[in-house]
């Protein structure tokens, strides 16, 4: 990406080294042509590779990406690189597509459900009355 011309907004900067990089001791900026820093400040390592996310570009110019990598047993890798983004011409938001509605009746006003939980509920009454009446007639017989 280096030296590059980019016409879309990345929305990441990958910086790889040689050797492994340790976790949590990597640098990553990336500052618009006024010198505002435009990464989020998360930095991702992957083996010899470190990342670090972008906002949306939407100034053209050039950006310098400066970088400050550490491995394990080795001098830092530092340096910086700069690339060109060519802001599109006018940013338009994007219209979404409206989904077509499906009409579901929900599973609660299925006739053959309420039908089903009705028999449930008679049958469990049932079944409370005819256990009841079994108990008082055990009781009754002693």
């Amino acid at each position: 990406m280096s030296g590059s011309t980019l016409s879309v907004s990345p929305t990441s900067v990958t910086v790889t080294g040689q050797l492994p990089l340790l976790a949590d001791a990597n640098e990553i900026s990336v500052t618009d042509p006024k010198g505002v820093r435009v990464d989020d400040g998360t930095i991702m390592v992957t083996d010899v590779s470190a990342t670090v996310g972008l906002m949306p570009l939407t100034e053209s110019g050039f950006y310098t990406v400066t970088y400050l990598l550490f491995a394990e047993a080795d001098a830092p890798l530092e340096g910086s690189y700069r690339f060109k983004y060519q802001a599109p011409s006018t940013i338009a938001p994007e219209t979404p597509t409206p989904e077509p509605t499906v009409s579901q009746t929900p599973a609660s006003s299925s006739w053959g459900t309420n039908l089903f939980i009705i028999l449930l509920l008679v049958l469990a009454v049932g079944v409370t009355v005819g256990l009841s009446l079994y108990a008082r007639k055990l009781f009754n017989d002693r």
